[in-house]
């Protein structure tokens, strides 16, 4: 066995699409085109609008926030929620609080067939 570190203090800071106050840590990429991410968003924190460059889960470990999208309608995110991006759509994310989150990014994501579907915003 083999241990490793993908906390905030191995991460990086992002300052991609005006995002502020952001930390990412690469965790994983695969031959199949999955990338795993770990990010933290600092409280008022803001992870600039931009397309998706494939289809994305978000899901928060901690904290909470908002999801913005391309007409600039929010839906709140808390721990243990999850959103879900196609490929394309515009968004981003913010938060008052501060959040921890893992990404997935890749090809054949289906939240829905291992997720439980919350109510539309």
């Amino acid at each position: 066995m083999q241990r490793y570190r993908f906390d905030h203090a191995t991460g990086q800071p992002v300052n991609a699409y005006g995002s502020r106050g952001l930390v990412a840590r690469a965790v994983q990429h695969t031959p199949a085109r999955l990338v795993v991410t770990s990010l933290w968003l600092e409280p008022a924190g803001e992870i600039g609008l931009h397309d998706a460059p494939m289809d994305q889960l978000f899901l928060v470990v901690e904290g909470g926030g908002w999801s913005l999208d391309a007409d600039g309608r929010r839906t709140a995110v808390t721990a243990g929620e999850a959103l879900f991006w196609h490929a394309g759509e515009r968004h981003g994310i913010a938060s008052d609080r501060g959040l921890a989150a893992l990404v997935l990014e890749g090809e054949g994501l289906e939240p829905d067939a291992h997720l439980q579907r919350l109510e539309e915003a």
